[in-house]
């Protein structure tokens, strides 16, 4: 009898790790999921001149047609628990002149539901030869979800109105509303050298707001910065940003999946740019240490570097400070110098570094794995990551011999080439 327990056990974990090993790497689809919805010239299109505008405060249910233009001009508030609502296929366009900003404030809803043939479209006010990163200021949701700062409220420093700046709480399960099936072009207004806005900027944001199917292009900062907060995020796309794709901090709780980020190195900050960041604070003097740090676990994720004649402007796809939990799996990272880059803080240690992990990869022409800020820890982080059975797998390939149909020019898709059997898990 101990025998056969045996030999069944062997065979249920010989078939729990085959299974791992076949896991599809990188965006996933039965269909390309980018097709249709998404715009990777944003600079060719006409859009209408705005026929509405949109101003100062919303404080009563409101909805946005598709049959009119809206211009976003300076912030506009949503708030006492209003619900803007936005018709598949609407334009708001950000003015350039008092940086039009769209903020759902505290315990307001937003409801912008696309669909793939028909998308929501934020984007600038400029003529089409005139625009370009910043034009406008960005997407900003405030929640009541559980944040790590002192006191568990916090504020955005983005010169907000004082009263309605305000995030987090307790509630996990809060609804900000649904993101879904919408493109934010030219947005992330640099305010000062040290306060940027993002292209969708979620503070405190709870679980039950839907964010699936979002497009970001040409921001001037980072596309997707979550400030604590507890989300299901997927099918996201950041494209040619000037600082980082996705920035997690203050105890963000977050799930994301089967997202792509496309960098280019003309479309990078000179100061540090990456795929993601990620910290659980910016000053520990400022952070509830019995609170949660920043847990984000990462699936079927693509970072690709489209780079070409080594500008060497683009570093490393994933930077991690200290006292952070990261779990990046089955996923594609191209193209990077080098591939994760740990804060020397975090140090060499097996209880540091067993908070990150890294499973199922295909690391693609990346100059350095996963190195450290201090580099006398390297060969310790690159011994530990060997002996956890990774599965993974560095290779130097062309980014046509890894993806599906990596060409922005056309109608890109960054799913795994079906050729390629390591990246189909065959």
């Amino acid at each position: 009898m101990k025998t056969k327990t045996t030999i069944a056990f062997f065979i249920v974990l010989s078939t729990f790790f085959l299974q791992a090993q076949q896991q599809t790497k990188g965006i996933i689809g039965t269909n390309n999921w980018m097709n249709n919805w998404t715009n990777f010239k944003p600079a060719a299109n006409e859009y209408n001149e705005a026929t509405n505008i949109i101003a100062g405060t919303i404080d009563k249910d409101l909805k946005l047609l598709k049959r009119n233009t809206y211009q976003l001009v300076g912030v506009v508030y949503v708030t006492n628990n209003a619900t803007l609502t936005i018709e598949p296929g609407t334009v708001i366009r950000g003015d350039d002149k008092t940086c039009g900003t769209l903020v759902i404030t505290n315990g307001a809803k937003i409801i912008a539901e696309g669909l793939e043939t028909d998308p929501i479209i934020f984007t600038s006010n400029k003529e089409k030869t005139e625009r370009k990163p910043g034009d406008w200021g960005g997407i900003i949701v405030l929640g009541k979800a559980p944040i790590n700062t002192l006191g568990g409220l916090h504020t955005l420093p983005f010169d907000l109105e004082p009263l309605l700046n305000h995030y987090g709480g307790q509630d996990a399960e809060d609804n900000s509303g649904v993101l879904k099936y919408i493109r934010i072009e030219y947005a992330g207004r640099k305010l000062s050298s040290l306060k940027e806005l993002n292209g969708l900027s979620l503070a405190g944001v709870g679980r039950k707001t839907v964010l699936n199917n979002i497009q970001i292009s040409y921001s001037n900062d980072d596309s997707f910065e979550c400030y604590g907060g507890d989300l299901n995020m997927s099918n996201l796309i950041s494209y040619r940003t000037t600082d980082d794709d996705f920035d997690f901090t203050q105890g963000a709780q977050i799930n994301i999946s089967n997202s792509v980020a496309i960098r280019h190195p003309f479309s990078s900050d000179i100061s540090g740019s990456r795929c993601f960041e990620v910290d659980s604070y910016d000053k520990i003097g400022g952070t509830d240490m019995s609170k949660k740090m920043t847990k984000i676990n990462a699936s079927n994720i693509t970072l690709v570097n489209m780079e070409e004649n080594n500008q060497g402007l683009v570093r490393e796809s994933v930077y991690v400070r200290e006292n952070t939990f990261f779990n990046l799996s089955n996923s594609i990272i191209s193209g990077f110098t080098p591939f994760v880059l740990l804060e020397g803080n975090i140090g060499n240690g097996d209880e540091n570094l067993a908070k990150l992990t890294f499973k199922n990869l295909i690391v693609n022409n990346c100059n350095g794995g996963i190195n450290s800020e201090s580099s006398s820890s390297n060969a310790v982080i690159e011994n530990f990551y060997n002996s956890q059975n990774s599965g993974i797998e560095y290779t130097k390939l062309k980014n046509t011999e890894l993806f599906t149909t990596p060409n922005i020019k056309g109608s890109p898709d960054f799913r795994a080439n079906v050729n390629n059997t390591l990246a189909i898990g065959n």
